[in-house]
């Protein structure tokens, strides 16, 4: 298995002549709007280009995983980090078959995606001849989850390849360590970049919680969702150095955009 990292959290796995792109963002530098206007600096987003190597990953997309997308059925605040305008048309005009959660299947093909899979939590479907599961994911703490996307991870069992397990845009849950002690993964893909919005508390794990993330994963954790995203103040260097002091930096991941990381059995 190769992974792909493009930026954020958009990244492609490869596994023999399959290439699952996950969560597309590919618009061009700046395309969308702040996600935080006063907590952190205010700038358009992505805050970076794709890396220069994208267009010929992206050639070789055979299917897609959407974590989340959509909250209340409302286009205005679909989750463009996770999919874009320019995600979209990407879907659409070849057609790629995505499996996302159930209770957005209707909202994409509303909008033109092919999906092939929706869904329901734990229950484990065929794909690509293996399996794939959804885990709950709640995204952010408080009450700032029930306005947000809540969504899944994935746990993805392809023939003859490492198990992953996609976290999501998640908090820490007993879904999420659930996941990590039943399903034992071999890799585990974690969104390390603590974003928050202006008001509330973070949508994603917080550092303590990411630490947590990475003790009880089984074996190698990549880390992702940062660096690309002005409502996520935790960098590499910031997590480096944690990972560093917590004597866990042999144990992460954390790839630059168009890095290539291949992992096996």
């Amino acid at each position: 298995m190769k992974i792909h990292h493009l930026r954020s959290a958009t990244f492609v796995i490869e596994s023999g002549e399959y290439h699952i792109l996950v969560d597309p963002m590919l618009g061009e530098k700046g395309s969308l709007p702040p996600f935080s206007l006063f907590r952190f600096k205010a700038q358009n987003n992505p805050t970076v280009d794709l890396p220069s190597n994208a267009k010929i990953i992206l050639k070789k997309v055979t299917h897609a995983l959407i974590t989340h997308s959509q909250t209340f059925g409302f286009k205005p605040l679909q989750h463009v980090d996770h999919l874009d305008r320019k995600g979209e048309d990407f879907l659409i005009e070849k057609s790629v078959p995505v499996t996302t959660i159930n209770k957005d299947k209707a909202y994409l093909e509303k909008y033109g995606m092919t999906v092939s899979n929706g869904l329901l939590p734990w229950q484990p479907t065929a794909y690509l001849g293996g399996e794939i599961t959804a885990i709950p994911a709640q995204h952010g703490h408080g009450w700032i989850n029930k306005v947000m996307a809540n969504g899944c991870g994935f746990f993805l069992a392809l023939p003859n390849e490492p198990s992953i397990y996609i976290s999501g845009d998640t908090v820490l849950t007993a879904d999420v360590k659930k996941a990590l002690r039943d399903l034992k993964p071999d890799i585990t893909v974690v969104a390390a970049g603590q974003a928050q919005m202006d008001v509330g508390q973070p949508l994603l794990m917080s550092k303590d919680e990411v630490l947590e993330f990475i003790r009880l994963s089984p074996s190698k954790v990549i880390a992702n969702h940062m660096e690309a995203l002005n409502h996520c103040p935790i960098d590499r260097n910031v997590l480096r150095h944690t990972l560093d002091f917590e004597g866990l930096a042999d144990k992460v991941i954390i790839p630059e955009d168009g890095a290539t990381l291949t992992v096996k059995v």
